[in-house]
């Protein structure tokens, strides 16, 4: 199997807490999925293997290809309640049968191989056709919000702002590239983080907007974007 190669792409960036952060996961989700998690086995315990090699794991260190792989497996995972197993067995079917490795960063989710690896998940997990229908649009959401670079790579990633995928608004942008890789406004790079600090130490979002020559609803989006639970 050839290993995938990257620059900053690849290197260990977040901790498990920060990437949970992020991606408005919840961090003992994105734990099982580094990490694994044990589970009751007859009158003992097993483990169910992680779904995500970690770029660093003494301690876990997610890299920036890292968060895309957990991002795109919140689509696949968080809204069914799909065992492990079964996901895994998924994955390994799209690099068995389909010759696609290291699937969740491949933009060939886009396409017809993408879509077949998709019925198959589907009948694994035994869902509906409306399930199915719902799983699809949830995926393409996801999906939408990453973008691959020249050498199909991914290169950027527009988290969404809350826990909720309701909102298409792409405001805030995840680069490896700008800021270490921290979220920052999509229109001037500013650090989030750096603007959710300045109004706690009580700056007027007024203020913010005229210092950094942006919109008042930037401010607020990348307010609402840290605070988030």
């Amino acid at each position: 199997m050839k290993e995938m190669v990257f620059d900053t792409s690849n290197a260990p960036a977040y901790a498990l807490s920060e990437a949970a952060h992020h991606l408005k996961l919840p961090l003992a989700t994105l734990r099982s999925w580094v990490v694994g998690r044990s589970y009751p086995k007859g009158s003992g315990h097993a483990l169910f293997k992680p779904l995500i090699v970690p770029s660093s794991r003494k301690p876990p260190m997610l890299s920036f290809c890292n968060l895309i792989e957990a991002h795109i497996l919140r689509a696949l995972r968080t809204e069914h309640g799909v065992s492990l197993t079964n996901l895994r067995k998924a994955l390994a079917f799209a690099e068995r049968d389909l010759q696609i490795e290291h699937l969740l960063l491949s933009p060939q989710l886009r396409t017809d191989a993408g879509r077949i690896f998709l019925d198959q998940y589907g009948k694994l997990i035994e869902l509906s056709a409306s399930g199915q229908l719902a799983m699809r649009r949830m995926f393409e959401e996801h999906l939408k919000r990453v973008e691959w670079d020249q050498a199909k790579f991914p290169a950027r990633l527009f988290p969404f702002l809350s826990g909720s995928m309701d909102s298409v608004a792409r405001p805030i942008v995840i680069d490896p590239r700008i800021a270490f890789g921290r979220p920052v406004l999509a229109s001037r790079g500013i650090s989030t983080q750096t603007i959710a600090e300045r109004i706690d130490a009580g700056e007027t979002v007024d203020e913010l907007a005229r210092d950094y020559d942006l919109q008042v609803p930037e401010i607020e989006e990348a307010v609402l974007y840290e605070r988030a639970a």
